[in-house]
């Protein structure tokens, strides 16, 4: 059934979409590149560890990294080739993973391995599981293991399932896409999240630039399924996931709280896709869907992308501008810069989105705060962003996180784009939440 939501979030911002040259581009296979890099830090939580050898050969699909614990997710190879070094690589915020370098053979990936497949009539538990040998985690950017948030906590009901396709980022038209072209794959995933989660209710979000997507969920939705597809309005930053339960609901989750909280699991559509196709034929995840766009690319389009595919080959292959200025991997709201070309397509690499110098406007200079209030206004959870600028600025970190709920804010980046004084707000608060998180961390435990 497909039906209208009136109910929106409060606040939010109107950045240019920018998604007419991909949003009609079909998904189309990138080629491999001469050797995939693949880090085994991808996810939130702890790195996989590699179990395979220099010199040993690995076939697609294989299980080249094991998960470390619960809050971990396996590595699987995305080609067929011979392992050629395991190494440190850099990670696009300038840190080190371990990394598995796989040459790929001639002609290679055409044949995947398959393992054990996990029937939709198999309990939650090897559902979950399944999904954890899979690899899966969200594929929206926040790479967050799927299995984990799938867990309801004991004494907490699921009520309902959102399937995130709102996809509000500027530029991305990856979930767009997927909607149009995994449609039966995206019906199956809902089916096992269904049985994973025992959730009443389904719910596809899905905003009203993508109405054909809508339309053909729609129409193709199953009979014996409890879904709705809901068109909303255009706002950013809607596909977050407290935003977007405001929108389809009515409910909000609660400061600190999580989706649960309210009955509601949120699982992004291209995710969903993934559990679908692979969870039937025991696969590993190898490869996403990445938009690749922007002013500084000659060749945008959406492209099926072996995970592990250096960013400096994407470019090349893509025909990227030579004045390159800035290269976000996301969109440019969320997105994070990369910090240099040598780093890898990973699972939470939703978009590449390049600029060139002559496309980005030039800021010189950052000016004090004129309290004109319009990062307040903007805010979609109701913070100050102003006066928790002030308060980075003086180091008061913990008065930030204790009186001003600084770990609420989820770093859209809606302030710093209103904000007239150029004030990088969001970087602001990304710094504040990481030197927070590390003091909480090294305090010593109380133990009764």
């Amino acid at each position: 059934m497909l039906t209208f939501a009136s109910n929106t979030f409060k606040h939010g911002v109107h950045p240019p979409e920018n998604k007419d040259e991909t949003n009609k581009l079909p998904i189309r296979q990138f080629p491999f590149a001469p050797v995939i890099i693949l880090p085994m830090t991808q996810h939130i939580g702890k790195p996989a560890v590699p179990v395979v050898r220099e010199g040993q050969e690995v076939a697609r699909g294989q299980l080249v990294a094991k998960a470390d614990g619960y809050m971990s997710v396996p590595m699987h190879a995305p080609v067929s080739g011979t392992v050629r070094k395991i190494t440190n690589v850099p990670l696009i915020g300038g840190q080190v993973s371990t990394g598995i370098f796989i040459e790929p053979f001639p002609f290679s990936g055409q044949e995947v391995l398959e393992g054990d497949p996990i029937s939709l009539h198999a309990s939650p538990e090897k559902i979950l599981k399944g999904i954890q040998d899979a690899g899966i985690v969200g594929l929206g950017g926040a790479a967050f293991p799927t299995h984990v948030k799938l867990k309801i906590p004991e004494g907490k009901n699921c009520e309902y399932l959102i399937i995130n396709g709102i996809e509000c980022e500027p530029y991305l038209t990856t979930d767009h896409r997927v909607m149009l072209e995994q449609s039966d794959d995206i019906f199956i995933g809902i089916r096992y999240l269904l049985k994973a989660t025992s959730a009443k209710q389904v719910l596809i979000g899905i905003e009203a630039n993508k109405q054909d997507a809508a339309d053909l969920l729609s129409s193709k939705t199953p009979i014996d399924l409890p879904i709705q597809v809901k068109v909303v309005p255009v706002k950013y930053p809607q596909g977050a996931e407290k935003m977007l339960i405001t929108a389809l609901t009515g409910l909000e989750v609660p400061s600190g709280g999580l989706p649960i909280d309210v009955g509601a699991v949120v699982v992004n559509v291209a995710t969903t896709a993934e559990i679908g196709r692979l969870l039937p034929h025991g696969r590993g995840i190898q490869e996403r869907v990445v938009t690749i766009t922007g002013p500084g690319i000659k060749k945008k389009g959406n492209y099926l992308i072996p995970i592990g595919t250096p960013l400096r080959y994407v470019l090349e292959q893509v025909g990227a501008v030579e004045n390159i200025s800035e290269v976000y991997m996301g969109g440019p709201m969320m997105g994070v810069s990369a910090s240099n070309l040598d780093i890898s397509i990973t699972k939470g690499t939703s978009g590449i989105v390049v600029f060139g110098d002559d496309n980005l406007k030039k800021i010189d200079k950052i000016y004090p705060c004129i309290k004109c209030g319009a990062c307040v206004d903007a805010c979609p959870i109701s913070l100050n962003p102003s006066r928790l600028g002030i308060l980075a600025k003086n180091e008061a970190y913990d008065l930030m996180a204790e009186q001003f709920h600084l770990l609420d804010c989820f770093e859209c980046g809606s302030c710093s784009y209103v904000c007239p004084s150029n004030i990088p707000l969001v970087q602001y608060f990304r710094l504040a939440k990481g030197i927070v998180r590390k003091r909480k961390a090294a305090k010593p435990t109380v133990h009764a």
